[in-house]
């Protein structure tokens, strides 16, 4: 078994086992039936998709033919391209979606809302605010994961 499988196999085995004790604590079953291993799953959400082989491409597949469960795959751009090339696994994608930089007005509402978040007010009208935003916007170009890293 691939280290993906068993990773899957075990976060599936500690929902079920978690959903069966909110049974027990919340509603006071004696003896509540423990879900099969991906019946106390909707949605599985795999990031960097485009990292994975074609192996564990194929094993994510099998999970969602044989389970009624959602799944989102987030990659880099060109992960469809790749994923083309393997028509039983393409077939199974809904539609595919590329996400653009952030406008300026985009970024302007994230900085605000991340610095309200440290408790700092900014205002265009002073210059030192609006020469910091128009920074950010500038060395950014609008990259969420870059904006982010400013806050983490």
């Amino acid at each position: 078994m691939s280290r993906v499988s068993s990773d899957i196999n075990t976060i599936t085995s500690r929902i079920g086992l978690t959903k069966a004790m909110h049974m027990v604590l919340k509603y006071n079953q004696e003896d509540p039936s423990v879900p099969k291993t991906y019946e106390a799953i909707d949605l599985i959400i795999v990031d960097e998709i485009d990292r994975l082989k074609l192996q564990h491409l194929e094993q994510l597949r099998d999970i969602y033919d044989r389970n009624d469960l959602a799944m989102v795959l987030n990659g880099m751009p060109g992960i469809e391209k790749r994923l083309s090339r393997y028509p039983q696994l393409y077939s199974r994608i809904g539609f595919a979606h590329e996400f653009d930089n952030l406008s300026k007005d985009e970024t302007h509402h994230i900085l605000k809302y991340k610095w309200s978040d440290l408790g700092i007010d900014i205002k265009l009208e002073d210059f030192s605010d609006y020469e910091a935003i128009t920074t950010i916007i500038k060395i950014t170009k609008g990259n969420f994961r870059l904006i982010h890293r400013l806050f983490a």
